[in-house]
């Protein structure tokens, strides 16, 4: 049997931690959640399923897992990078209980529901991301948003898929997207400025890898806001999301077009700031984003991969 560690990282998850514990409690050896400062239960549900539970100051996701891993160096087996609100479909299970292969990682697909119904078109339905890999033969890439785990070996894709069944409500949803569209201006202006230690390579092979390529080659070269309309009619019409149900169909405007044209409108909002005071990009993040990027949160440990 294949011995395997989960990572889940937690901040307030105690309507999902145990759903997700539970998801992988027969395949996995050892649980481990790392914490950045709960004030529910859920510390309190995670450990009395049996998880180990650490504690570090939230700085990014790419750090946070990072940190994580330096705390299980030298673990053998296999690591599984699992959010707090997704689960393991039994399938995976299956694979992961059976061995396996001789690589240095793999990808599973992973499929998103929203408000309680799969994403079934749309080209966002079971993405393959890499997610399980050798324990020291992985790390995650350093970005403040779309972070990946990258690998040097050989990789595998698998049959099984990982699932993300957020069950907050949907003004919950929308904080958290407001937050990840600031992330993303911040990885934009990075990106042009060179702001911090970040990597920019593709994520590997998988579905991540070109929409990666998409978004630096494609996506970036047409005009802001502009290109939010473009993706959606891409998505909604071309891949078939007018197919999904309500639910879903909700998923697609939000998260393929109000979600994207927010980080438009946020990055223009940043822009004219440096244009109208003359300052340089970290002062504009920190008044217009607040968000603070000096020191940088992502050391150069975090670069290697």
């Amino acid at each position: 049997m294949t011995q395997l560690t989960v990572i889940i990282l937690t901040q307030d998850e105690a309507k999902h931690i145990a759903r997700a514990i539970r998801s992988v409690s027969d395949v996995a050896q050892r649980v481990v959640v790392v914490d950045s400062g709960s004030t529910d239960a859920t510390v309190q549900i995670a450990a009395s399923l049996g998880a180990e539970v650490l504690y570090n100051p939230w700085t990014t996701h790419a750090a946070q897992f990072n940190w994580a891993l330096d705390q299980i160096a030298g673990t053998p087996g296999w690591v599984l990078r699992l959010d707090a609100d997704e689960v393991i479909t039994n399938e995976l299970a299956s694979e992961v209980a059976a061995g396996l292969p001789d690589v240095d990682g793999c990808y599973v697909g992973r499929g998103i529901k929203f408000m309680g119904q799969l994403v079934r078109h749309g080209g966002v339905c079971a993405v393959a991301t890499l997610r399980l890999f050798r324990n020291g033969r992985g790390r995650c890439e350093a970005r403040w948003m779309d972070e990946h785990i990258v690998v040097d070996g050989p990789t595998a894709h698998l049959r099984g898929r990982i699932i993300d069944d957020n069950r907050n409500p949907l003004d919950w949803w929308v904080a958290k997207h407001i937050g990840y569209a600031s992330r993303e201006v911040v990885d934009v202006l990075n990106y042009e400025y060179g702001l911090l230690p970040t990597s920019h390579e593709l994520p590997g092979h998988g579905g991540a890898a070109v929409k990666r390529w998409v978004k630096l080659h494609l996506y970036a070269l047409m005009p802001a806001g502009f290109r939010a309309g473009i993706y959606f009619a891409y998505r909604y019409v071309l891949r078939g999301g007018f197919r999904d149900g309500p639910q879903a169909r909700a998923f697609h405007v939000l998260q393929g077009f109000w979600y994207r044209y927010l980080v438009d409108v946020k990055l223009a909002e940043v822009r004219r700031y440096m244009a109208s005071r003359n300052a340089p990009p970290v002062d504009a993040i920190r008044d217009v984003l607040g968000i603070e990027i000096n020191p940088p949160p992502l050391h150069s440990k975090d670069t290697a991969a």
